[in-house]
């Protein structure tokens, strides 16, 4: 191996002064042996550096950047997307309209969505949170009333769930667990709901998490993202005014409810999340942003590893990979949508991320 290029190669991945450190180092200690002859010398400096370099880097690579791209069109003047859900046995991506209620369907390898449920399908009046379950049927939230399920072949309405009581409420976000049972999150209620299929009616409070939130602006929406760990074990929430995440044992523990430490940073105008194994992403719409998170301690530590930012994203709601593309949800929420009613949007696009 190339010592000068792999010691290049680590100037992009750790500090340089950590290699010139080991140098005079390795310089004191041939002084201290006896070793004068420059053959000698050179040897033990050349081993050293390509050891430090093998230690604290993987040599010959470079960190990728994160680039941002539109991964696809959404047709409409007035679209601001919300949700997004993806069908992983073909790949197809399903994205709503706040505005009307619109779902949008997305081949994987298309460039613009088409229609899949028009404005005011069944009596709805926008489209949030959406997912696709294991069975492929496609969840999808009406905020203030609740969710819908549909057939993705036939389109065809198979289940409505209302969110129960006449007191206000934002059914906002959703997951599935591991015995297929969804959860969803209320932003102005601040529980979560549980939906089976089979048993349709009123969505059934599952989890307050009212106590442990503690006293809050009851005009300021708080329980936003959730998601479910694919064993089964727990869910995640972020409180996105109060800039915290939230588990929820799903296994009957003594307490089901606990904030997540975190370390390195918070969650503060958190979204929309993304879980793959232990790594976590946290959607900040208004701060146009994207962290990345490592689930340590069985989901009741998070740290942050990383955060990719860029004005582009326009209010980014919500994500969910595709292969190793990160699919988001730009809003554009605050050019003439909910965030502003006087601005003037671009194209509605749905916006990917690789590398991160």
């Amino acid at each position: 191996m190339d010592v000068m290029r792999c010691m290049i190669s680590a100037h992009y991945f750790v500090n340089p002064l950590t290699i010139i450190t080991t140098l005079i180092y390795v310089t004191a200690y041939c002084l201290i042996l006896g070793i004068t002859s420059p053959r000698g010398f050179i040897m033990l400096r050349t081993v050293a550096a390509a050891a430090a370099c093998l230690a604290l880097t993987a040599c010959g690579t470079s960190p990728a950047t994160p680039t941002l791209s539109t991964a696809y069109e959404l047709p409409g003047n007035a679209v601001y997307p919300e949700g997004i859900g993806l069908d992983p046995r073909n790949g197809d991506t399903y994205v709503g309209s706040f505005a009307d209620g619109a779902v949008y369907r997305t081949a994987a390898d298309a460039s613009r969505a088409e229609v899949f449920l028009p404005a005011g399908a069944d009596g709805r009046k926008t489209a949030n949170g959406l997912k696709v379950d294991r069975s492929g049927r496609l969840w999808v939230i009406d905020s203030g009333v609740g969710v819908s399920v549909y057939d993705t072949g036939s389109r065809a309405l198979l289940a409505r769930f209302e969110a129960p009581g006449d007191a206000p409420r934002f059914v906002n976000d959703l997951d599935f667990g591991a015995d297929g049972s969804a959860y969803l999150t209320d932003s102005m209620r601040n529980v979560v709901y549980r939906a089976v299929i089979g048993a349709e009616g009123a969505l059934t409070v599952a989890y307050d998490l009212t106590t442990a939130l503690g006293p809050r602006d009851p005009t300021v929406f708080e329980l936003n993202g959730i998601v479910a760990d694919p064993a089964g074990k727990f869910l995640i929430v972020v409180a996105m005014s109060a800039a915290e995440l939230y588990r929820i044992d799903l296994t009957g523990g003594a307490e089901p409810i606990r904030k997540v430490m975190l370390t390195g940073g918070d969650a503060r105008h958190g979204d929309g999340l993304d879980l793959r194994d232990n790594t976590l992403w946290i959607v900040h719409n208004l701060d146009n942003t994207i962290s990345r998170w490592t689930l340590t301690d069985n989901g009741t530590t998070a740290t942050r590893t990383g955060e990719f930012h860029d004005p582009a994203l326009n209010i980014p709601t919500t994500m969910v990979h595709s292969g190793e593309r990160a699919l988001i949800v730009s809003s554009q929420f605050d050019k003439g949508g909910p965030l502003d009613q006087t601005g003037t949007p671009g194209t509605f696009v749905v916006s990917a991320v690789t590398e991160f």
